[in-house]
């Protein structure tokens, strides 16, 4: 595993003026590192995309989503707290997360599976704070909930949210500074972090001075997603730029002192970058040497050519407009991509239908 000296690029999430997916008061100036296209179909390099079906529909405000061994999956619905096990092309509820408190950013967020199938992880919000809880998987049931990490700032806003395991057995998360920016910068703070730790909850070996996060200095991680031992994540940037970024362990990302690639001693920048229109990323999957990166406000997915941490081509979007607010992407058993959109959020314009899982190939 390579993460320990070169942990990921982190795709980092533009929030907008403090809230996922609204454009902020700041306007953009120079370069983007993106080129777009749109469509039903289109080509990165030798990567072309097409939407081939729906999973399923009627969903609220999905988030996490996340694979059992059986190949159906898992996905929590932000503000009902719920789990739901789609396969088949139905959705049946499978559990609550207790003590789920939505807004407007936070409640039932990411999911994890461990390889076996059987503990589920839940990214959560309360009333004083984000957590992170494993729950039973039993006969088609969760129970048994425990909470294994509290404490992480906690608002309306820029609560983070996204887990991934790693090849390492560990469990990244990505958090957010719950609207208090110098908690990036706070060794002391579980905000504005990407954390690893243990499917107990504690700092995993080779954690700088034995914290349970690995990179600080970032504003709202919102996607996580691994090429062998590379870790790439997804955050908000405040007025101008959404960043994708390759992570290093103990190294900072420079939020709040930077905002995409600004070239300051100490601190990392981005590989790649987006106007906050173009992007407003949340969840990233890893896929055919890409990252491909859900959009909200953008509303398209982006493609992007990534190989040893370091963008290789330029980033290219997807179905542009085509199906609103996209939430997240992941890499299904199949090879194809499973896509949400985010039209139920409050800050989206739903259609029939919505939400959805979209059924996404690569080709």
């Amino acid at each position: 595993m390579r993460v320990v000296a070169a942990v990921a690029a982190v795709v980092l999430v533009a929030g907008c003026s403090g809230a996922d997916g609204e454009p902020g008061a700041g306007g953009s100036t120079g370069p983007t590192a993106t080129a777009t296209g749109s469509g039903a179909a289109g080509a990165v390099g030798q990567v072309g995309l097409r939407v081939e079906s729906t999973v399923v529909s009627g969903l609220e405000v999905p988030w996490g989503v996340a694979f059992l061994p059986d190949e159906s999956a898992l996905v929590s619905e932000r503000d009902s707290g719920k789990v739901r096990r789609v396969v088949g092309g139905t959705a049946a509820e499978v559990g609550t997360v207790e003590g789920v408190d939505p807004s407007s950013e936070g409640g039932l967020l990411g999911l994890a599976v461990d390889g076996k199938g059987e503990w589920v992880y839940a990214y959560y919000s309360t009333a004083s704070d984000n957590r992170i809880a494993k729950l039973r998987y039993a006969g088609g049931k969760l129970a048994e909930q425990r909470v294994i990490v509290e404490g992480i700032p906690q608002a309306a806003v820029h609560n983070g949210g996204r887990l991934r395991f790693g090849a390492d057995g560990f469990l990244y998360v990505g958090t957010g500074d719950g609207g208090d920016r110098p908690l990036s910068q706070d060794d002391g703070s579980l905000g504005g972090k990407v954390l690893r730790v243990t499917t107990e909850g504690k700092a995993a070996p080779g954690n700088p001075g034995g914290r349970l996060w690995i990179s600080k200095g970032h504003r709202n991680v919102q996607g996580l997603a691994f090429d062998e031992g590379q870790l790439y994540a997804a955050e908000f940037g405040q007025n101008t730029w959404d960043e994708l970024n390759a992570i290093t362990v103990g190294a900072n990302y420079g939020w709040p002192a930077a905002e995409g690639a600004e070239g300051l001693e100490g601190m990392t920048d981005p590989i790649a970058q987006w106007r906050t229109s173009e992007a407003s990323p949340s969840g990233v999957a890893f896929a055919r040497g890409h990252i491909f990166m859900a959009s909200l406000r953008g509303e398209r997915l982006w493609a992007v050519p990534v190989a040893g941490g370091k963008r290789v081509g330029e980033p290219r979007a997807f179905f542009t407009g085509e199906y609103g607010r996209l939430r997240t992407v992941e890499a299904a058993p199949d090879g194809s991509l499973w896509v949400t959109t985010s039209n139920t959020d409050g800050r989206g314009d739903a259609k029939d239908g919505d939400d959805r899982i979209l059924r996404v190939t690569i080709s």
